[in-house]
């Protein structure tokens, strides 16, 4: 058992580091001030081909591990900056990697690969459904050569920032599948191509978030829009979960690294009563728990993905794995915010505006409590609770 990175991630998180160095806290306090895309940053990921590290080379991407790629946003996080903004684009295309036809592949990976084409965009969630997307009522009805789609998504992040929109819906109404998970089928949309069949409304949040209720007016699709087969939907989308779980969990140990660097130098330098505030145990103490939590949830971020890159079954791993690092990250994020004081609601020196972004992870993309639930009744064998 080997706890030590390879020389392909050790070189892979200096890259990434050099590469955020040129978009330090200032650009972040920017684009928050105004409520501005982090443009330039996504741009640059692109051009470097950290957004294409999932992609085969034959598609003309990277062909890296998940673990690489999960090492790529813990480092963006880690340097400061907001991985959010354009991590989708490395686990979307997932869909059309796994389930996707060969002339789908050829079609958009490449582009996806090289940052011509943005697959940021992602409905699933619905006002009445939730967590529940069994229970979505967007529904696609079946018309010759195609499709026509009605229905409504919310929280939909980054669509006015993509090109495509990866879309699920019903196409079997539910109380007419066999099984409840059939019935649902995924489509890959033009948004441009689209006109009037999609409306965006931006969604004003705590944070710099784009995120967006979408409404969906018989829009029409063709069969070659769909991606796999009619009714499969659900289990594509559940095998594109885990490694969306972890590369969400890396980005909350990046969080978290950054927070108790960040409060562990402050509580050094910062001088009142004649000594330094990290002298007091009261300080200190939350800290160096922290510190412990992330060094535990990586531990299980690194399991799980070594799993899931020898084709082995890693979804408990990976439910665990986001739970443990998006808690720990926000322990730490408490630990800098109280260690900074008044200075921690301060713009300036950028506690509050990560604590935000640190904060969203605990119930996005799932909420912490539903892996508390899927790993009392999946794993422990405890009977349903939800």
């Amino acid at each position: 058992m080997n706890f030590e990175y390879s020389e392909t991630a050790q070189e892979i998180r200096r890259a990434v580091a050099g590469l955020c160095r040129d978009f330090p806290g200032e650009y972040w306090q920017g684009c928050e001030k105004d409520e501005r895309y982090p443009e330039e940053f996504v741009e640059a990921m692109n051009k470097a081909g950290w957004l294409a590290a999932l992609i085969p080379d034959e598609y003309g991407g990277s062909g890296l591990s998940l673990l690489d790629a999960c090492v790529i946003l813990e480092e963006v996080n880690r340097s400061g900056a907001n991985g959010a903004s354009c991590h989708a684009q490395m686990y979307t295309m997932a869909a059309i990697l796994n389930h996707g036809s060969e002339a789908q592949k050829r079609k958009y990976l490449p582009r996806i690969a090289d940052g011509s084409l943005r697959l940021q965009a992602f409905g699933v969630t619905e006002p009445d459904a939730g967590s529940n997307t069994l229970a979505i009522k967007t529904f696609a009805k079946k018309v010759a050569g195609g499709y026509v789609i009605n229905g409504q998504k919310v929280w939909t992040s980054r669509f006015r920032q993509s090109h495509m929109y990866l879309l699920i819906a019903r196409t079997t109404p539910y109380e007419e599948v066999k099984k409840k998970t059939d019935g649902l089928t995924l489509f890959l949309v033009d948004i441009d191509k689209a006109g009037a069949g999609l409306k965006s409304t931006p969604i004003k949040t705590m944070l710099n978030h784009h995120t967006n209720q979408v409404f969906i007016d018989n829009l029409q699709v063709t069969d070659d829009d769909r991606i796999g087969e009619e009714g499969k939907g659900f289990s594509y989308l559940v095998d594109s979960l885990n490694s969306e779980r972890l590369l969400v969990a890396s980005e909350s140990l990046g969080d978290g690294k950054w927070f108790v660097e960040q409060a562990s130098r402050y509580a050094t330098e910062r001088i009142v009563f004649d000594r330094p505030i990290g002298a007091n145990q009261g300080v200190q103490f939350p800290i160096a728990k922290a510190h412990m939590n992330l060094q535990a949830a990586e531990l299980m971020r690194n399991k799980a993905a070594a799993l899931f890159d020898t084709g082995l079954p890693c979804g408990p791993e990976s439910n665990m794995a986001k739970y443990l690092a998006t808690e720990a990250s926000w322990e730490a994020a408490e630990a800098a915010m109280v260690t900074f004081g008044g200075n921690g609601v301060a713009c300036e020196y950028n506690i509050e505006r990560k604590w935000k972004e640190a904060r969203l992870f605990r119930i996005a993309p799932i909420s912490n409590n539903l892996v508390l639930a899927q790993v009392a009744q999946h794993v422990l064998g405890m009977p349903r609770s939800y």
